[in-house]
């Protein structure tokens, strides 16, 4: 998990607001019906358990990923798009920003990376599990997915590494779901997630925040119009080049970073 925040965030930062600091000063209190941190690890692994459980998923959601260009000047980028996954080894999921496109498919086999704004795509033979692609994507080709902690085959063990600090901050409200909001802190990473009360524990938001990075930026990830099961519609998960798309080499096509042309990323600190 800590990888995957760095990759996400390594050149981003957060300026802390009156309110945060107001946050920060009322969590140095006591925290009385929601300080239980034996509870709080049930309710991770309530949510780790129903997400490993279900064989058809899909979802939308949305991103914001924090920056800052030379000039210190702070920017969120955002962006959109939707997942669709059939356990154990298919997944489609599209990503949509101001500066890129993507659409990525994978059949159990075959990784398809698709440009729509440009047009493009590229295949490389994955075989293998929904796992091991998250893995690949990550590590040897740095295209790492959205929230991918959160649909591995065991989340819990996934989010929980390194973790040395745990805090149930009691109920929030994401987009009109009733949450249990928790919060986590690594030795690299605080990452927060809020998780849909009653029979359906499903994620409704992910936040990371940079402990590594100067100023803490943020990775955040929405989900929303969560489906499992027979409500989750069919889908083949292959490629059907619909639009004439030009087959290219994988490093000629757009990295999918969301980032315009003129930014760089600079090192971590």
């Amino acid at each position: 998990m800590e990888k995957i925040a760095r990759q996400l965030i390594e050149s981003a930062t957060l300026r802390i607001t009156g309110a945060g600091l107001a946050l920060i000063i009322g969590l140095n209190s006591p925290i009385t019906a929601h300080a239980d941190e034996a509870y709080a690890k049930n309710l991770l692994k309530s949510m780790s358990d129903y997400m490993s459980a279900q064989k058809n998923i899909s979802f939308n959601y949305d991103t914001d990923y924090e920056v800052t260009t030379k000039e210190k000047q702070k920017l969120a980028l955002s962006a959109s798009g939707t997942t669709v996954i059939s356990r154990p080894d298919k997944i489609r999921n599209t990503r949509a920003s101001g500066f890129v496109d993507m659409e990525i498919l994978f059949d159990g086999k075959t990784l398809t990376l698709f440009g729509k704004n440009v047009n493009a795509y590229t295949q490389v033979e994955v075989p293998g599990t929904l796992d091991n692609l998250i893995d690949v994507l990550r590590k040897k080709y740095d295209r790492p997915l959205a929230g991918a902690d959160l649909f591995v085959s065991n989340p819990q063990a996934s989010l929980m590494t390194g973790v040395n600090d745990i805090k149930d901050l009691g109920s929030g409200v994401i987009s009109g779901v009733e949450c249990d909001h928790l919060a986590f802190r690594t030795k690299e990473v605080d990452w927060q997630i809020w998780i849909a009360q009653g029979e359906r524990p499903y994620p409704c938001r992910y936040v990371i925040t940079s402990k590594r990075v100067e100023g803490g930026p943020q990775f955040s990830i929405r989900l929303s119009d969560w489906k499992t099961g027979n409500e989750v519609a069919a889908d083949d998960f292959t490629f059907n080049n619909s639009t004439n798309a030009k087959k290219i080499d994988l490093k000629d096509l757009p990295n999918g970073d969301d980032l315009p042309k003129n930014f760089v990323k600079g090192p971590a600190k």
